[in-house]
């Protein structure tokens, strides 16, 4: 008897043998809403578009928040008046702030802004890797006014982690830029 149970247990063994299937490693899709955007005007010499799903931090004056609560992201926006020909150095801060970053970035690629009918002049960095920032930008109209904004996640630095949205808030820096008019 014991020897029928354990050819029976060996014949169920043997029998539920299946073909073992490979399953594609799986992806992270993150979906984020559709943009849409608003015309932002501040008490402050300039006024600007910005994502809907975005909430704006006036606490600091002229110096605004961009807050994405659900990316748990904030774009930084600090406003500098240019006074006694001070453009060199505001640019000369600017870019080595973006530059300091090149000790944990794979690469920082330049993209410049110029738009001469509303005087808007800038540059939009976007640095992959994982340095603290992904993104960094400045406009100006080279004469009264300076901008400098700043992308920064409340996270350690991931780039493969956060790669879509720092692909979604890139393209809402751009229309940011885009849409700057001074005041």
């Amino acid at each position: 008897m014991r020897f029928l149970a354990a050819l029976f247990f060996c014949f169920i063994i043997l029998a539920c043998n299946e073909e073992v299937v490979v399953k594609p490693a799986a992806k992270l899709r993150l979906e984020y809403p559709e943009s849409s955007y608003k015309k932002v005007k501040v008490n402050c010499p300039f006024s600007f578009k910005m994502n809907s799903n975005a909430t704006l931090d006036t606490t600091r004056g002229c110096n605004l928040d961009l807050v994405y609560p659900d990316m748990k992201a904030t774009v930084y926006l600090t406003y500098q008046s240019v006074k006694n020909h001070n453009i060199d150095s505001l640019l000369y801060d600017a870019q080595k702030l973006t530059y300091d970053h090149t000790i944990k970035a794979n690469s920082i690629l330049e993209q410049p802004r110029v738009d001469s009918i509303n005087n808007v002049y800038g540059m939009f960095y976007m640095i992959d890797g994982n340095a603290a920032t992904q993104s960094q930008f400045y406009v100006t109209d080279s004469v009264n006014h300076f901008i400098t904004g700043s992308l920064y996640f409340k996270a350690k630095p991931n780039f493969d982690s956060i790669y879509p949205a720092v692909m979604y808030l890139r393209e809402d820096i751009r229309v940011l830029m885009e849409t700057m008019k001074w005041e």
